[in-house]
């Protein structure tokens, strides 16, 4: 029997089995990212009227209208960017979904992936199913307990060339906690610009941050708006991991092959999910 050269190419997933791991030991789980308090009660009842409304059949596969509408409120009262819900955003299956579609649709083979790392392990994979080759650059820890880890300019301009499609960033950022800073992001941005390279972030813990931390999403600084595509869920924020309802937000032209791709992903996320997931996009605290 033979599976697939790009299966050889990783593992099961390491989370999943240190979670066996601790179930079996009785041990405290630090591998799996999910909150350890409850979801709001306003978001579980709206997800039970929802099916009690009989909201249970397709949403529109890239998601629900008033579900887009709540994400693209929310963007701009966070971030204070105007995204059209109708053309710049796809609701998947989880933020997980939304990095292997976004993958999928705008990375060839034989492309490079540019990844930070230690890193949330699907980073890599996801970069192999889609045909890429993942370039590492190391996150360095801090001397102190007052530094932060960093990573060297010097090595991430190394690992950009010609063959360079995309970087991947995470910030908040798993596993370590680091928030990338705006002097950090706007060195980003002049090397996804001078090579030509699309950003992928990933934002799930945005509003789980230190003290002292700032979220600034990448497609906000100058020049990044039209090659980021943002990428959150409702999983961490509200305690929802197991809901999987995330999306990603991107300029039109990379929307459309987005949504494409995850039309024949996973056809769309739970519809009832969607209709709760815009209550929870709009209660006290979502537009801060």
């Amino acid at each position: 029997m033979r599976i697939s050269e790009k299966a050889r190419q990783f593992t099961e997933s390491v989370i999943r089995d240190m979670t066996r791991q601790a179930m079996q030991h009785g041990a405290v789980n630090l591998a799996q990212g999910f909150p350890d308090f409850p979801a709001p009660e306003p978001l579980k009842l709206a997800a039970q009227q929802a099916v009690g409304e009989d909201i249970n059949q397709y949403a529109i596969t890239w998601g629900a209208q008033n579900f887009r509408h709540a994400i693209a409120q929310k963007f701009l009262a966070c971030q204070k960017i105007e995204i059209d819900p109708e053309r710049e955003i796809t609701v998947c299956c989880g933020s997980t979904e939304a990095m292997i579609a976004t993958l999928l649709a705008l990375v060839d083979p034989g492309e490079e992936v540019i990844v930070f790392e230690p890193f949330y392990e699907n980073y890599g994979p996801d970069a192999i199913l889609s045909g890429a080759t993942p370039r590492y650059v190391t996150l360095h820890p801090p001397a102190d307990a007052e530094g932060d880890w960093s990573f060297d300019p010097t090595a991430l301009r190394a690992a950009f060339g010609a063959k360079t499609r995309a970087i991947i960033l995470n910030t908040p950022h798993n596993p370590t906690g680091k928030v990338f800073t705006r002097v950090e992001l706007e060195l980003i941005r002049d090397l996804c610009v001078e090579f030509d390279v699309l950003a992928i972030t990933d934002e799930i813990y945005e509003h789980i941050l230190y003290e002292g931390g700032e979220h600034i999403s990448l497609c906000t600084i100058e020049g990044m708006r039209e090659r980021t595509i943002t990428i959150n869920s409702l999983s961490k924020s509200y305690s929802v991991t197991g809901w999987r309802v995330g999306w990603a937000i991107a300029p039109p032209e990379l929307t459309a092959a987005i949504r494409k791709v995850h039309d024949f992903l996973t056809v769309g996320a739970a519809a009832p999910l969607q209709a709760a997931g815009a209550t929870a996009l709009q209660l006290p605290g979502s537009l801060l």
